[in-house]
């Protein structure tokens, strides 16, 4: 459906060459995940359709293949059947599976001006240790994010807390969390102090404690892992201590995808997720909210997490240039901005935060400047060789945790020889 309607967009600019022969049209396949609410999806399509418009012999067939598992799981099929799209959007901590896969190109191959080099230096360190190895670029940023912390000031005034002045450390999260749980006359909970989701992505969230703790969960290399060092462990026991001691966070797991829908209907006061939901929150909370950097315990910390643009192995010459000049002109500070500004996505370079659109977008909306603010205490997302293995290892660990299978000690041991097991070869 996409394609028909960016193909539509740009048939008057092709009508208008008369004729163009089949050499000179290029035809790029794009995938893309929709993970957050919003207006992603929307926004994407106005943006390709803008830069079909303006490319003559330019289609593009973007397809929304879903989750950021469900599309790397399509491109890898679509890769190894010799069919790879020209570019995706896919996680930034899938980069070394695709190298590994043999799948992608360093965008160092393509970059031959001044003003290339230019463009490809002007994004966020934090951002470039996920889309760099090797001293080559195979990622480009643009749907980034980290998580942070949204409270509702409505629920603080309520239970006597300064409706303006969010948790600063583990302590202070605890502490405003035993008073903004609010039960009813039975003894039932009605809506509990905080909400941190542990399916969808439990280890991403997990590192935001992990950070805080002062410990990093992998090295740069992507070949070992750090999941029983003592920290992590304590960082694990604290995220079940928030129900099991402390009452202020429902028991068990605690799924990702409703709890933005929790936090709105009241059933937490306060609740981590990306600032990918910005925009989804700021549409759809009934009430005034805060946002804030994610409380500190030893240091303040959260992972950058999100996804990267990548270039295909096996495009001609033409659809590579076709495509790298696409991610350039999409990640250019006025793109990159409508893109924020729709979503609550980080702008990934400090020039989109110098326009005119960003520059009114954040006086009217302060939170906005949160994410960005918070990337000076960020670190890479979780990300090695076989990504999704080692990270469904942590997850597995996780859940027994803190569904009480097994203690915080145990699982993580056990975790951190599965993930040597399966990482030794790479070293």
């Amino acid at each position: 459906m996409l394609a028909r309607i960016l193909k539509t967009a740009c048939a008057g600019s092709l009508f208008a060459l008369g004729s163009l022969t089949s050499a000179s049209a290029v035809d790029l396949q794009f995938y893309f995940p929709v993970a957050v609410g919003g207006k992603a999806a929307q926004t994407i399509e106005e943006l390709t359709a803008d830069y079909v418009a303006a490319n003559q012999g330019v289609t593009i067939d973007a397809v929304y293949a879903g989750s950021y598992q469900d599309t790397v799981a399509k491109v890898l099929t679509a890769a190894r059947g010799g069919d790879a799209p020209q570019l995706s959007v896919i996680l930034s901590v899938d980069m070394f599976t695709l190298i590994d896969e043999d799948l992608i190109m360093p965008f160092d191959d393509l970059v031959k001006t001044d003003e290339d080099r230019e463009w490809l230096n002007a994004f966020y360190p934090a951002f470039m240790e996920n889309s760099q190895t090797g001293g080559k670029t195979y990622g480009i940023p643009f749907q980034r994010s980290t998580p942070v912390l949204y409270w509702n000031k409505e629920a603080f005034a309520e239970a006597g807390l300064d409706p303006d002045t969010p948790p600063a450390t583990w302590e202070e999260m605890v502490e405003f969390g035993k008073k903004l749980v609010k039960k009813d006359a039975a003894g039932n909970v009605e809506r509990w102090g905080v909400r941190i989701p542990t399916s969808g992505f439990p280890y991403w969230l997990f590192q935001g404690l992990t950070t805080q703790n002062d410990v990093i969960l992998a090295n740069s290399d992507g070949n070992k892992t750090n999941f029983d060092d003592p920290k992590v462990v304590e960082a694990l026991e604290y995220l079940i201590s928030l129900s099991t001691e402390h009452g202020v966070m429902a028991p068990g797991i605690i799924e990702w995808g409703a709890t933005p829908k929790a936090f709105f209907e009241g059933q937490t006061a306060m609740m981590w997720t990306t600032t990918g939901n910005l925009t989804n929150v700021r549409t759809n909370a009934p009430f005034d909210f805060g946002v804030a950097m994610l409380p500190a315990n030893k240091r303040r910390g959260a992972p950058t997490g999100g996804g990267n643009f990548y270039l295909f192995k096996g495009s001609s010459d033409e659809e590579l240039a076709a495509a790298f000049d696409f991610i350039k002109w999409i990640s250019a500070p006025e793109q990159a901005a409508k893109w924020t500004i729709a979503t609550g996505y980080v702008a990934p370079r400090p020039d989109t935060w110098e326009t005119e659109t960003m520059k009114a977008y954040t006086a009217d909306f302060p939170p906005a400047l949160v994410a960005r603010d918070q990337l000076e205490h960020a670190v890479a997302e979780l990300s090695t060789y076989e990504n999704q293995r080692v990270t469904r290892i942590l997850n597995d660990a996780l859940s027994a945790a803190i569904t009480g299978q097994k203690d915080a000690a145990t699982a993580l041991k056990e975790a951190q020889e599965q993930a040597d097991a399966v990482l030794s070869e790479y070293r």
